[in-house]
């Protein structure tokens, strides 16, 4: 459950200061024993701090002998059975794992979705739409489909007019300087829609594999949000616990 907002003193060391207030809470019994602290990004609301700090705090807990950490949980993306270290774009992850593919360009242009803002919790409706889809060099065959929504910024608003830099976008957004630093993503599975189907050559009905993935700056700002449907006979999700 979300706590409410927390003031820190000013002049103290706001680390200290998030461990001291988290201290209390375990040891007045709000949260008790193996009970999971609020996430970072919760606790970056929380406190209105970065990350950075966030963590330093609950290091500063962890020393206090209050708290243990584990590492999480990863889930990557594989290709064939190589990981896709998307990190470095979706284009040379592709090709650094074996994908000797051709990307095509469906959409660049702005658009307005009020549905999406809300539910990313940004108060503009205006996004950048890079729609993109990818094949086999070899043989045509559907690779994937990448639908990325960037919120229409200072930064980006001449890319629909000049296009990606070097046709990466990847490259454009960090020659705009967003570099990603955290995010979210989802997966599940989704059955083609005759458009979609159209467009990657497979029977409409076709089960792919749906990523939706949110990346943010270090400051929280939002970055992109991207929907894929990648090809099954290729992709596949890979988990490390």
């Amino acid at each position: 459950m979300m706590k409410p907002a927390s003031s820190l003193a000013p002049g103290a060391g706001k680390p200290e200061q998030i461990a001291t207030v988290l201290e209390k809470e375990i040891r007045s019994g709000l949260l008790g024993f193996g009970d999971r602290l609020q996430s970072e990004n919760e606790l970056v609301q929380r406190f209105s701090v970065s990350r950075n700090t966030v963590r330093k705090g609950l290091e500063e807990l962890s020393n206090r002998g209050l708290i243990t950490t584990k590492v999480g949980i990863g889930s990557f993306v594989t290709f064939d059975g190589k990981t896709v270290d998307d990190a470095i774009g979706w284009s040379r992850a592709l090709a650094n794992a074996g994908a000797n593919v051709t990307t095509r360009t469906l959409r660049l242009e702005v658009m307005e979705d009020p549905g999406l803002a809300a539910m990313l919790g940004v108060e503009s409706p205006a996004f950048i739409a890079v729609d993109r889809v990818r094949t086999s060099a070899s043989d045509g065959h559907a690779i994937s489909i990448e639908r990325s929504r960037l919120p229409l910024s200072p930064e980006l608003e001449e890319v629909p007019l000049k296009g990606l830099r070097e046709g990466s976008l990847h490259e454009t957004l960090r020659g705009a300087g967003l570099v990603p630093d955290h995010g979210e993503e989802w997966a599940d599975i989704e059955m083609l829609s005759a458009q979609d189907a159209a467009i990657l050559n497979c029977p409409t009905g076709t089960p792919f594999l749906r990523t939706r993935r949110l990346t943010r700056a270090s400051d929280g700002r939002l970055i992109e949000y991207v929907t894929s449907l990648l090809n099954p006979a290729h992709f596949a999700l890979h988990l490390e616990f």
